[in-house]
């Protein structure tokens, strides 16, 4: 495969960028055009929603510095939106009228996040939180507010409490399952965060739907749950999950997998000649699972981009990383590396719940499927090795053994 004259990257965010970067470290002296549909050079996320949001930081990490795309010969594109890709032609369509032909095509175009289906679902005034500009604001409300409701108890809507919080606002999380983040971490590991956040005056209203946005043309009051309770806040943030932007993929006749993303092989390519994906629309084929999975968090974005580039220009590496994902609340920190599934794996825990300084592993056929160290920080390379190395191991082995031992 010849080298491509010229690589167009439609996603300026961390997967985009980090696929731009490393095709120019490895040389490729060709075009490479970088379009994204924000005003910002690419930054990274999870800084909105932990340092931004609790007023520790006015910006994100950027994902490189200004100068860096001029340097190295990225042309960028900021506040371009890809609106239509012509397969068989290779060429982009932009909403300025800008026409791009493309000898490889990346798409890194990123998640929106996900409207609740109720009457008042798209009253002004709703908050959600998925770019630096949407986080300024939140941290604005956050603020000033007396009531903060939030309907979503996952990793977004929990760290967003724990800044509400922060910032001395009543807090009410309402969401239907009865144990936050039981579907990633299971009830047990659920309820250490659940409790973490009651104890730190946040209210819950689990295992209740909302039914309704209270409000009008001048603004949300709040929500009317299925029970016919009514909540009033001054703030009322949406966080229940993310969408693939996948519409642009879906038109120019891209396949979609059944988990909402562009299908994608091992290598991170398209079924159409020259064309890749990669972050939160990326369903990848992952060798180690033996299925698609796709993955919303930073480093799954990251790493992909990264190693996306050698196949852009021309090689056929398949993508093997584990997921991986971090939060911190409050004073709670912690990592997951792998993919359980808590309703099937067995549960190990090695230290204190109570204390909240453990690591939990789920056990899979006698292999550690998925690892989550939390306030300890000692094991993170052994914790990453177990869940890549298909060790066999015991469940006394991991609440007893030294575990870099078992590596």
């Amino acid at each position: 495969m010849s080298e491509p004259r010229k690589i167009v990257i439609v996603g300026a965010g961390l997967g985009g960028a980090s696929a731009a970067a490393a095709v120019r470290e490895r040389g490729y002296g060709g075009e490479i055009l970088l379009l994204g549909s924000e005003p910002h050079r690419p930054y990274e996320l999870p800084p909105l929603s932990k340092g931004v949001l609790l007023g520790n930081a006015d910006e994100p990490d950027w994902v490189h510095e200004e100068k860096f795309y001029a340097e190295k010969d990225i042309r960028f594109g900021a506040g371009v939106t890809a609106t239509r890709i012509e397969l068989g032609a290779r060429r982009v369509v932009d909403d300025a009228g800008g026409e791009h032909h493309y000898d490889r095509l990346l798409l890194a175009t990123g998640s929106r996040p996900r409207r609740l289906p109720v009457p008042g679902g798209d009253l002004p005034g709703l908050y959600t939180l998925r770019t630096l500009d949407d986080a300024l604001k939140l941290r604005s409300a956050f603020a000033a507010a007396e009531r903060v409701l939030i309907v979503g108890a996952g990793w977004l809507g929990s760290e967003a409490a724990a800044a509400a919080r922060t910032h001395h606002a009543e807090v009410t999380v309402v969401d239907p399952v009865p144990v936050p983040l039981a579907n990633v971490v299971g009830e047990t590991v659920g309820a250490v965060f659940r409790d973490l956040h009651i104890s730190n005056g946040v209210q819950y209203r689990l295992g209740q739907q909302v039914a309704e946005i209270t409000g009008g043309p001048d603004g949300v009051r709040g929500v009317r749950l299925g029970t016919g309770e009514e909540l009033t806040a001054d703030v009322v943030l949406i966080a229940v999950g993310a969408a693939p932007r996948v519409e642009l993929a879906h038109a120019a006749g891209l396949e979609l997998s059944d988990n909402g993303g562009v299908a994608v092989d091992a290598a991170l390519r398209t079924a159409a000649p020259e064309v890749y994906a990669v972050g939160d629309i990326a369903a990848h084929f992952h060798p180690r699972f033996g299925r698609r999975i796709r993955v919303e968090h930073w480093a799954n974005a990251k790493d992909q981009g990264t190693h996306v580039a050698q196949n852009l220009l021309g090689g056929d590496e398949p993508f093997l990383a584990s997921p991986y994902f971090f939060t911190d609340q409050y004073d709670l920190g912690c990592e997951y590396r792998g993919l359980a599934d808590p309703a099937a794996d067995e549960l190990v825990i090695r230290g204190d719940l109570t204390a909240r300084e453990f690591t939990a592993f789920w056990l899979r056929e006698g292999e550690v499927a998925a690892a989550m160290n939390v306030n300890m920080w000692d094991d993170g390379d052994a914790l990453g090795a177990l869940v890549d190395g298909h060790t066999k191991v015991t469940a006394d082995q991991l609440r007893t053994a030294d575990l870099a031992s078992l590596v």
